[in-house]
């Protein structure tokens, strides 16, 4: 399997798997244009296969969902230009991954840091494992989300809560997300599968099986929102000179 790896099953449901498992599934500069190249596949998949692309599922190999991006090399990138670089090809790639004609679900199997609660949150729809966690953890850098992160959390679950994650860096357990109906907790993921069960993709397809193919094109894939304070792109760059800042450190921070 490549490091990042797309597949079409005979659902016609893409699962773009991130194999760096390693590294926590740490995306450095090789990783993140593929991840953006699979993107373009499953546009392309989208607008030549018969029925269409029925779904996309984003997981990760391993114990761990994505971790951001990977420390070890971006630590040599440290200009204003590479954190700008940085963001832009993830910046893109995610933009591009909510313009999907198409259900996108994140299958996730482990922990989500930093980056990786962006490409999260960037997805249509989440399940989560009960031993995985979500954390923004970029604010303990001294810096903000650059992938879109802020703004889609902020859609997902609304200014105040967004902004106490954003802003505390905490990191957030499976059961947390989901959250509690009596206390009318906003959530971050829909589903939940057993501890380890490997469920997290079965329950994906599961979902996606039952979709027509026409559902994702009656529903606007780009709500707007009339907050923008916390969208990465509105915060100032000056606090983030570090490339590797704009995402989470691998296995330290778990």
């Amino acid at each position: 399997m490549n490091e990042i790896d797309f597949q079409i099953d005979s659902h016609n449901i893409g699962i773009l798997t991130i194999n760096r498992p390693h590294v926590h599934n740490a995306l450095n500069w090789t990783a993140m244009q593929a991840f953006a190249d699979a993107i373009e596949q499953a546009h392309e998949a989208a607008e030549t296969i018969g029925r269409g692309l029925r779904a996309l599922i984003i997981t990760g190999a391993g114990p761990s969902f994505v971790s951001g991006g990977d420390i070890n090399e971006l630590q040599a990138y440290p200009t204003r230009d590479d954190g700008l670089r940085l963001a832009t090809i993830m910046g893109n790639a995610l933009q591009r991954l909510e313009a999907l004609p198409c259900i996108t679900i994140a299958a996730i199997n482990g922990p989500a840091r930093g980056g990786g609660a962006e490409i999260a949150v960037a997805c249509d729809l989440r399940v989560m494992d009960e031993v995985a966690d979500i954390g923004f953890i970029q604010v303990k850098m001294g810096i903000s989300t650059a992938w879109g992160g802020g703004q889609r959390l902020l859609r997902a679950i609304g200014y105040s809560r967004a902004l106490e994650l954003l802003v505390t860096g905490r990191v957030i357990s499976a059961t947390d997300a989901l959250g509690f109906r009596a206390r009318r907790v906003p959530r971050i993921v829909g589903h939940r599968v057993p501890a380890r069960s490997g469920e997290a993709v079965p329950e994906s397809q599961q979902v996606n099986c039952l979709t027509p193919p026409s559902l994702a094109t009656t529903t606007s894939k780009t709500p707007t929102s009339p907050k923008t304070l916390i969208t990465g792109s509105t915060w100032p760059m000056s606090t983030a000179t570090r490339s590797w800042s704009w995402a989470a450190a691998p296995a330290a921070s778990y």
